[in-house]
């Protein structure tokens, strides 16, 4: 697993104090603790199962004596009916770790099909699906690990990582050439610079400006054509903004090297995972 494991023990550490707080009214007053049982995870859709290994932390952390066995990976394609993981322990802490497991891997997994759905699209193009920073705040790790298991990349990680002139950067700066220029006077030799355009005139000052990547900002697929013969490969092109499912393959197809696509973590529907217990 690509994820820090002392990141992801924080995330559970946190769900799962936020979810029993100081008891489970309802397991610890019914379940004896020392009652045995065996539980599985069942895929009830077909996709990209993620966060196996992070479901499957909740439960031995709860209990480090929780038995595990894992029937599918990562990045693995599942279908409706499907055992992800097995499970044998006490039943209480089956029980009280059920909804947090659940809540991962369904979130992760639903990112990662979405991923997988939007790779398949632009196949056999260019173009590569990539996503955002408009994740949930202290899962972006699992959020962009997840879209990772998916097929598609991740777009920058954070703020750190590179410089991206968005419309408010370039209005406050005075224009694209000079935020760019006062850039390149303070950046390191490893930092690139990408600059949101919004039309071609954008389009080609950004480029006599030597921006290293540009972002063709809520353009049509016929303008993002004429946007690819204008730069000629002298900059990496990223389209964004309105994408859907039906207008996906056209953008590909019009030349671009990156599709950015927010959706992959800010609205993406859950994974439809069971866990049963007996």
């Amino acid at each position: 697993m690509m994820l820090n494991k002392f990141y992801v023990e924080q995330i559970i550490r946190t769900a799962l104090t936020e979810d029993i707080n100081y008891c489970d009214v309802t397991t610890d007053y019914l379940i004896p603790a020392d009652q045995q049982g065996t539980g599985r995870l069942m895929a009830k859709a077909d996709g990209i199962v993620c966060g196996v290994e992070v479901a499957a932390r909740v439960f031995t952390m709860l209990d480090s004596d929780t038995k595990i066995e894992i029937l599918k990976n990562d990045g693995d394609e599942v279908h409706y009916g499907d055992d992800i993981m097995k499970l044998s322990g006490k039943t209480a802490v089956l029980l009280k770790g059920e909804r947090t497991a659940l809540n991962l891997i369904q979130h992760m997994s639903g990112i990662a099909t979405s991923a997988n759905k939007y790779a398949k699209i632009v196949a056999g193009t260019r173009a590569s699906i990539a996503d955002t920073r408009k994740t949930l705040p202290g899962l972006r790790p699992l959020q962009k690990y997840a879209v990772m298991c998916g097929g598609a990349k991740n777009h920058r990680y954070n703020l750190s990582d590179a410089a991206m002139l968005k419309d408010n950067h370039i209005d406050a700066a005075g224009g694209i050439t000079a935020a760019i220029t006062k850039l390149r006077t303070k950046i390191g030799h490893m930092t690139r610079i990408e600059v949101e355009t919004r039309n071609l005139d954008e389009l080609r000052e950004a480029l006599d400006a030597k921006a290293d990547i540009i972002m063709l900002d809520n353009m049509s697929p016929e303008l993002m054509k004429q946007a690819v013969e204008i730069t000629a490969g002298r900059a990496v092109l990223e389209a964004s903004g309105g994408i859907t499912d039906e207008t996906l393959r056209a953008v590909a197809e019009s030349g671009v090297d990156i599709i950015s696509v927010g959706a992959l973590t800010h609205s993406v529907k859950a994974f439809d995972i069971s866990m049963y217990i007996s």
